[in-house]
């Protein structure tokens, strides 16, 4: 029997806070190291593929899953679901890998139930200015959509507090040092 928690890390934080490009350099650092690949309804984009990018469902495979409990965690954001399948985690686990889970707070939660005892890692902005300008600078977005980020970046931020470690992204190379050591600790300690 695996000791799943013990091989899974959750990583979240606000848009902008730099959270997928600390995870890729510690993919990138530790051939260990496994991003969790989600479920989409959404349809691939571009050269994505099955099994790599995501797992793209139709809305009644997605909706199957979410009956037999095959998720450890899923959302609906506008007309799409998005989700972690439990039996991908797992097996990236048993084949030696730990698994990074790139998830919003609310996912964390359903995540934390499942697997007890699970390594949490916040990311936090150096501040609400440098997190706005990131925003900014990305020129992806309306004025409209930074504004709805930046609301919805306060409330993940306030519950940081939920998380086992904050990391603070402000010098990127010191923030996966420091990441990596906190996963390297949680590892060896388990």
């Amino acid at each position: 029997m695996f000791d799943y928690a013990s091989r899974l890390v959750i990583v979240s934080g606000p848009s902008g806070a730099g959270k997928d490009t600390i995870v890729n350099k510690l993919i990138e650092r530790d051939e260990r190291f496994s991003l969790s690949v989600s479920a989409t309804t959404r349809p691939p984009r571009g050269n994505e593929k099955d099994g790599v990018n995501y797992y793209f469902l139709s809305e009644d495979e997605f909706l199957a899953g979410i009956r037999r409990d095959a998720f450890v965690e899923y959302a609906k954001y506008g007309s799409r679901y998005y989700g972690t399948l439990k039996l991908d985690v797992e097996k990236r686990i048993e084949n030696g890998k730990t698994v990074i889970l790139v998830i919003d707070v609310q996912g964390a939660e359903s995540v934390k139930k499942i697997y007890p005892g699970v390594l949490s890692i916040f990311i936090m902005p150096p501040s609400e200015d440098v997190l706005e300008n990131r925003l900014r600078c990305r020129m992806t977005d309306s004025e409209d959509e930074i504004s709805k980020r930046m609301c919805i970046a306060k409330d993940e931020i306030g519950q940081s507090d939920c998380y086992d470690y904050i990391v603070v992204n402000d010098e990127l190379e010191q923030a996966v040092d420091e990441a990596y050591h906190i996963i390297e600790n949680h590892i060896h300690h388990t």
